[in-house]
């Protein structure tokens, strides 16, 4: 398991070494994910900086508590509610980029399909991206929400909410991000759901690494062209190797 979850990395960074094979290529991906992330910023700063207020008006029965104990309450649940905003950041700068750079993106992961072999001839058409997108914005939601509960644990709550973010995050994001080589295969719901159990940890390794690069400051902008590269290798070792079980 473990040696999947470090194969499911290898592929996001085979992704970041895409660059060196085909710049101009993925340069055209930069764009729409440095425009969903003006888009995010413009959401998540102000949502920052109204934490104070936010966890004062979500605890007024701690008004009467004595120091240090009011400002520990609200400085964690403040923590909480940013970690939870970042899970559900990830799940919609995701849905963002790929609807606005859906042509730079279809470019990419082609090129990677023929790179790497024969292209698929199946059609992804702009509207499943966009039904794509919605579903996993929704998901992202739950995602936070659940984040959010689990972080109000006493003690272990902001680490749990933390590691419970990102990994469920991860987990949409692979889902989503090799969505495109699996249409392109005509790949049901249930087929590609059973490809991404088969090797979990496979794909949980390469949305856990893209997750946790997506919160570097700037770093969802330079990891979505790879990530869209990545996924598409991902994508095909799955289909490649179906019935191997490495995760049993």
């Amino acid at each position: 398991m473990v040696r999947e979850f470090g194969i499911g990395i290898g592929m996001l960074l085979k992704g970041f070494r895409f660059w060196s094979v085909r710049p101009g290529l993925m340069a055209l991906g930069l764009l729409p994910a440095f425009l969903a992330f003006l888009l995010l910023a413009a959401a998540l700063i102000p949502f920052g900086l109204s934490l104070g207020i936010l966890t004062d008006w979500a605890t007024p029965f701690a008004d009467g508590w004595v120091t240090p104990w009011r400002e520990i309450l609200r400085v964690s649940l403040g923590i909480v509610m940013f970690i939870a905003a970042l899970a559900l950041a990830g799940a919609v700068f995701t849905a963002l980029t790929l609807t606005i750079g859906d042509p730079f993106y279809q470019r990419i992961w082609r090129g990677v399909e023929r790179e790497y072999g024969t292209e698929p001839t199946g059609e992804t058409g702009f509207w499943a991206t966009v039904g794509e997108g919605i579903r996993l914005i929704a998901l992202g939601v739950l995602v936070a929400l659940l984040t959010l509960a689990i972080g109000f644990l006493p003690l272990v709550g902001g680490l749990l909410a933390s590691v419970t973010g990102v990994v469920l995050s991860g987990r949409l994001l692979a889902r989503e991000l090799t969505g495109r080589a699996f249409d392109a295969r005509g790949l049901s719901a249930s087929s590609r759901s059973e490809l991404l159990s088969v090797r979990r940890a496979r794909v949980l390794g390469f949305g856990v690494a893209t997750q946790l690069c997506f919160l570097v400051p700037l770093g969802a902008i330079i990891t979505m062209p790879a990530a869209v590269a990545g996924s598409t290798m991902l994508a095909r070792s799955l289909v490649e190797h179906p019935a191997e079980t490495a995760d049993a």
